[in-house]
């Protein structure tokens, strides 16, 4: 496709939400738009990010599993799910798939880094097609346990609601017995901040970039199906087993984006 600067990139519009410099404009008309219902709407990026590391260090130090599948992967920041991973495992494979051209230019140079690190272009919400991918299929055996990433992903699905959950369940399916799934999400509190999650939405879908839809915390685990969820379940980012103890009053954005991880029987 190219590059197109006149259009918002999801990845892009990540980046500037993380004060990163590989953004256009349109992308940051996406953040200050957003920031017009939660001034501290950066802290969705910051929090899903912290949310990658700590299920990354889990998965990698506590399950035994030396195969991460990370869908819709975005542009390289700090801390990439491969050095999380890599640092406690060095021989565990990490494959990146996305299908921004941005992405896809700096994924490619990142993956000089080691021979245990692969990228490949796939669209993340087809997941037929990225279960049968050749490229894919060369680095991660399906017979074996994999650690599946979807983190920031599902809700800019762009289609029917109940959709993400049906996507979900073809994976699901799919994954060999032992398997992990993690999931983040922007979440609706269902409390006196739901206006607030409900207009950020607006103001997402509305946007340049034309997705980003709030679910329920019930919404959200409808995600996982049937897997059994890894204590505490489906929480806020910022709660799911958190570095120390916490002494600042979350703001809107951190009481926005919940995630969890669930293992497959």
């Amino acid at each position: 496709m190219g590059v197109d600067p006149t259009r918002a990139s999801i990845a892009r519009v990540y980046d500037a939400f993380l004060l990163g410099k590989d953004n256009y404009e349109i992308d940051r008309e996406v953040l200050r738009k957003v920031q017009q219902a939660a001034p501290e709407a950066q802290d969705l990026a910051t929090e899903n990010r912290g949310f990658l590391i700590r299920a990354c260090r889990f998965l990698a130090s506590q399950t035994g599993i030396t195969q991460f599948l990370d869908l819709g992967s975005g542009l390289p920041t700090a801390e990439n799910t491969h050095q999380v991973v890599q640092r406690i495992n060095p021989e565990i494979k990490v494959v990146y798939v996305d299908n921004d051209p941005v992405v896809l230019a700096h994924g490619r140079a990142l993956l000089e880094e080691n021979e245990n690190t692969h990228f490949v272009s796939d669209d993340i919400f087809e997941p037929e097609r990225i279960m049968e991918n050749p490229d894919i299929r060369r680095h991660i055996d399906f017979t074996r346990p994999i650690a599946l990433l979807q983190l920031g992903t599902l809700h800019h699905y762009n289609g029917p609601h109940d959709q993400p959950a049906k996507i979900m369940k073809k994976y699901i399916d799919a994954l060999p017995s032992g398997s992990y799934v993690a999931i983040s999400h922007f979440s609706d509190p269902e409390d006196e901040l739901s206006e607030t999650a409900r207009k950020m939405e607006d103001f997402f879908i509305h946007s340049p970039m034309g997705s980003g839809t709030f679910r329920t915390k019930a919404e959200i685990e409808e995600l996982f199906h049937d897997l059994e969820m890894v204590e505490p379940g489906v929480k806020l980012c910022v709660d799911w087993w958190p570095d120390g103890p916490r002494i600042k009053e979350l703001n809107a954005a951190q009481r926005t984006i919940s995630g969890g991880i669930g293992r497959k029987a």
